[in-house]
């Protein structure tokens, strides 16, 4: 990054010589932050934030590079096989109340083995495991468009927001964010003026056009703790839904299912789901293995990002099926 790049208060806070003799005396000489603060006449605290200010600036990158000893192995290879996948990432034990952090690495190996460049176009559904991770590093993307495959949702949370999504992810990889400005199940009068908005239209197409796609996998809607509003829990067909990806609800063997409004959806439809060439399932957890086993049969993902529990729960679940 080039002096001219940084913001002038920063510039003025820290002088780019400071900055570089505490980076390079730290990272390169191996003295530790008090020598260096003795020997540039500051104090450790400075110190500190001189190390941080030259890693937001490009002045230090830090490289982590995964160690071949972790690779994936024969359980990936193994539930990869039994599910039908192209590829499964593994990652350790899921532990913890944020799963973004944990499941990352994986998503970030994903990524890079798909190829993207720029002007290719990435989609992210809604939900918690999606959100956790677009906040992580999942790498650098320039110029690839990052689009939501699915309207927003009634509920608060920002993991129902696909444009919040959207925007986190877009701003990490450096892509370039669109935004759909619609609800994830409109009225019939306002789903029929959605498919003639130009704003809408455009996100909506860019969906058959997609190289790239990151979704979560639902549990079971009725089992769970919150609904979505859009789905209807009195509706008889929803007591065989054990799943949905992008708000596309299946059966036990990955068959579309739907419900009193569903043929309104803002979101792919299961062919269109089927069409995108890498698409990335997210999900962990013993409750999720049914809903990962029937949603691969379904064709609704063909790459799979989990830890090691959920994937020796799917080969169990494989061969008891």
């Amino acid at each position: 990054m080039n002096a001219a790049d940084v913001a002038p208060e920063a510039q003025a806070r820290f002088p780019h010589e400071l900055m570089y003799a505490a980076a390079q005396q730290y990272y390169m000489e191996d003295a530790t932050q008090g020598d260096v603060a003795q020997r540039l006449g500051v104090s450790r605290a400075t110190v500190s934030r001189l190390l941080t200010e030259a890693r937001r600036q490009g002045i230090v990158e830090i490289k982590v590079h995964r160690p071949a000893t972790l690779g994936d192995g024969p359980l990936a290879a193994e539930v990869a096989r039994a599910l039908g996948l192209e590829r499964v990432y593994l990652v350790p034990r899921v532990n913890g109340p944020t799963l973004g952090p944990w499941l990352a690495p994986g998503v970030a190996r994903a990524l890079a083995e798909v190829g993207l460049e720029s002007g290719d176009v990435v989609l992210v559904s809604s939900g918690t495991t999606v959100y956790e991770c677009a906040r992580e590093g999942l790498g650098q993307y320039p110029g690839v468009t990052i689009a939501p495959a699915v309207g927003g949702q009634e509920e608060p949370q920002p993991w129902f927001q696909t444009n919040e999504t959207t925007r986190i992810l877009a701003e990490r990889v450096g892509g370039v964010p669109a935004y759909l400005y619609a609800p994830a199940l409109p009225g019939p009068e306002l789903y029929y003026s959605l498919q003639h908005e130009p704003s809408v239209r455009r996100v909506m197409d860019l969906w058959a056009h997609a190289k790239c796609a990151v979704v979560g996998v639902g549990s079971p809607p009725l089992t769970r703790q919150m609904v979505p509003a859009l789905m209807p829990r009195e509706a008889e067909s929803l007591r065989l839904a054990v799943g949905d990806v992008c708000m596309r609800v299946y059966d036990r063997d990955g068959a579309a299912i739907t419900y009193p409004g569903s043929e309104r959806l803002v979101a792919p439809t299961p062919e269109e789901l089927r069409r995108i060439p890498h698409t990335i399932a997210v999900a962990v957890g013993a409750e999720k293995v049914l809903s990962i086993v029937a949603g691969a049969r379904g064709g609704y993902f063909n790459r799979l990002v989990t830890d090691t529990p959920t994937a020796e729960g799917l080969v169990a679940a494989t061969h008891q099926l």
